[in-house]
């Protein structure tokens, strides 16, 4: 049994909660709506469809094809336990604030009335409510996290973070979500791959028994 990388774990979380912090901050000193029409710029055509089919990574289907990853590929079938708590975690932990803590929230499509102002990618039907946090950027960063987890080499720490970070980052230019609502989704994926952790090592011990 394959032990899991504690180390590079943390040093993802940290990573990745600083992201989610710098973000925060910047919205409140620059304005939510300001910063997002900061980083929403239209960046051309090939952005638009590469962005427009990228952010697809963060939806919750992707889940299916980890788990298949984890088990056929890496070969490490114990660790199912990891996958379905972290997959089960990060959508209750979304839905609770889309759906009950802070629901109707405005995305950005809503919030600004003047829509001049902001760059939509046309193939892409704007959401209008439940913004908080982004559920994409949820998923992302939770399987980031998780195979740093499961794996020991040291280039998926970087590698990983450069494949999640522009799941997050498409969320803005589809013009989608707010970047605070992208660092709540960082949050929210640390939290749900921490609190996957704890019942991956409790089935693990169990199972040395």
């Amino acid at each position: 049994m394959q032990p899991l990388n504690l180390k590079q774990f943390n040093y993802g979380a940290i990573i990745s909660l600083s992201i989610a912090a710098v973000l925060l901050v910047l919205s409140y000193a620059i304005g939510k709506n300001e910063f997002f029409l900061l980083l929403n710029g239209n960046l051309g055509i090939a952005a638009d469809y590469f962005f427009g089919i990228y952010t697809n990574a963060g939806d919750g289907a992707i889940w299916i094809a980890v788990l298949l990853i984890v088990l056929f590929v890496l070969k490490r079938k114990n660790s199912w336990p990891l996958i379905v708590s972290a997959f089960v975690i990060s959508t209750l932990i979304t839905h609770l604030f889309k759906d009950i803590l802070v629901p109707g929230t405005p995305r950005p499509w809503n919030a600004i009335t003047d829509h001049s102002l902001i760059h939509h990618v046309s193939f892409v039907e704007p959401l209008h409510l439940s913004s908080f946090p982004s559920g994409h950027t949820a998923t992302a960063f939770s399987i980031y996290l998780v195979f740093c987890l499961l794996l020991n080499n040291k280039w998926w720490l970087w590698a990983g973070l450069i494949l999640a970070l522009p799941v997050g980052y498409s969320r803005i230019y589809l013009a989608q979500h707010f970047p605070f609502d992208v660092a709540g989704g960082i949050i929210a994926g640390v939290i749900s791959a921490a609190l996957s952790l704890p019942i991956q090592m409790a089935a693990d011990k169990k199972r040395r028994k």
